[in-house]
């Protein structure tokens, strides 16, 4: 029998806190509708935001099958200030506690932009070896930390129409 080890309290939350110089309500546009989430996250995003929305991210290029395609589901926007959703729960499967993600995006105003907090967590709730845990946290952790830096980039650029 493989021994099964505990994953320390630590391995379980990503947390991330970032200043935009845009408004909340862009940034809210920017993290929530698929063509601007595809300016500085997923290459593809396929799924319409809206609470209870399921629907695909596409990192790569299918085309040469070089590609990860985690499945999305959104559970909640509260414009301008929060937007949740799991991701990279199984094809077959609605998105739960124990085989997804959840992340959080919190927004306030901050001077004339706006911070961004983001959460990630679940890691711990997937029942994965510790050395697998590690490693998924691990990439995770560096996806955001370039993800969230083109998210500072990006959002500024946004024209909000009137």
């Amino acid at each position: 029998m493989v021994a099964q080890h505990e994953a320390p309290e630590e391995y379980g939350t990503i947390e991330r806190s970032i200043q935009i110089d845009a408004s909340p309500e862009t940034v809210f546009e920017v993290v929530t509708r698929p063509e601007h989430l595809e300016q500085w996250w997923p290459d593809e995003a396929r799924v319409e935001p809206a609470a209870g929305a399921t629907g695909q991210l596409v990192f790569g290029d299918p085309s040469t099958g070089d590609a990860t395609i985690p499945n999305i589901t959104i559970l909640s926007l509260e414009p301008p200030a929060r937007f949740t959703f799991r991701w990279t729960h199984p094809d077959d499967a609605e998105a739960g506690e124990d085989n997804s993600l959840l992340v959080v995006f919190e927004l306030a105003p901050s001077g004339d932009g706006t911070q961004l907090r983001m959460t990630e967590t679940g890691f711990r709730e997937q029942g994965w070896e510790v050395a697998v845990l590690e490693e998924n946290l691990r990439l995770h952790e560096e996806g955001w930390d370039r993800h969230l830096a083109r998210l500072v980039h990006y959002a500024p650029t946004v024209r909000m129409p009137t």
